[in-house]
C-alpha cells in the first residue's frame, strides 16, 4: 500500500544571476513500512526532496500526497498538525535546546501537539539506550547519544513516517553505523516508514530500497 507518493515536484533556487534546478521533475511512491534510502553528492537535491516529501518545503510545482492527503494543498494548520501528529524528523545537528535535559527535549514535540507525555517519553528513552540518562543536558552527552535523544524526540508522537536527514553526518563510522541500525529495528518493530538522506552508500545498503539523486532527478 502506498503511504508517500509524490508527482513531478521541480524546485528551485536563485543564486545571484542563476536559477538552480534542484528537483527536476521527481516522482515516486513509498510503501507503508518501508525504508528507503535516498543517496547522492552533495548538492543532488535529496535533503530538498526529503524535506518536500515531509511538507517542509513547497515545492514550485508538482503534488505530494500522504495517503489520500494532498500535503500543499491544505491550509498552513492542517499541514502543521500532520507534520506534528504524523511524521518524525531527525537531522544531522540534532537540534536539542541545550538548556533542556534529555527528557525535557524529548516531552517538547508532545507539549506543542497539546498532550504532555513524561512516560512516553521515558519510554521513548529507555528504547533508545537512554534510561540513565534522561536528566542529563545535552552538554553532558556523546554525539551518539545526542542523536540517540533525537531519535526518541522523533518518536514521542508515534509518527507513522520518521525522516531522518543524514543522520550520521556529526558521528564516527562505528557511531553512525549503530544509529542507522536503531532507527532500522524501531522502523520496523513499530511497523513505521522511515526515509533516509545518507552520502554513506553502505549504511544505505541496510535499507529496503535505495534511489540515487543526481542533479536533481532519480538515476534508474
Amino acid at each position: 500500500m502506498t503511504h508517500l507518493s509524490a508527482r513531478d515536484l521541480r524546485r528551485s533556487f536563485k543564486m545571484g544571476a542563476r536559477t538552480l534546478d534542484v528537483l527536476r521533475g521527481i516522482s515516486l511512491d513509498i510503501a507503508e513500512g518501508e525504508a528507503l534510502f535516498l543517496c547522492g553528492a552533495s548538492g543532488a537535491g535529496k535533503s530538498t526532496l526529503l524535506y518536500t516529501l515531509a511538507g517542509l518545503e513547497r515545492p514550485e510545482s508538482g503534488e505530494v500526497r500522504f495517503g489520500d492527503i494532498p500535503l500543499y494543498a491544505l491550509p498552513e494548520n492542517d499541514l502543521a498538525r500532520i507534520r506534528n501528529r504524523s511524521f518524525g524528523f531527525v537531522f544531522q545537528a540534532y537540534h536539542l535546546l541545550p538548556e533542556l535535559t534529555a527528557l525535557e527535549n524529548v516531552v517538547l514535540p508532545a507539549m506543542i501537539g497539546g498532550a504532555a507525555k513524561r512516560e512516553a517519553a521515558e519510554a521513548a528513552l529507555g528504547r533508545v539506550g537512554l534510561r540513565e540518562r534522561m536528566q542529563h543536558l545535552p552538554a553532558e552527552l556523546s554525539g551518539g547519544e545526542q542523536q540517540r535523544v533525537a531519535i526518541a524526540r522523533a518518536l514521542i508522537n508515534d509518527p507513522r513516517v520518521v525522516f531522518a536527514d543524514e543522520p550520521t553526518g556529526n558521528l564516527d563510522s562505528k557511531t553512525g553505523e549503530s544509529i542507522i541500525e536503531l532507527l532500522l529495528s524501531l522502523a520496523r518493530e513499530e511497523k513505521k516508514t522511515l526515509i533516509v538522506v545518507t552520502h554513506d552508500a553502505a549504511l544505505a545498503a541496510r535499507g529496503d530500497r535505495r534511489l540515487d539523486i543526481h542533479d536533481g532527478m532519480i538515476v534508474k
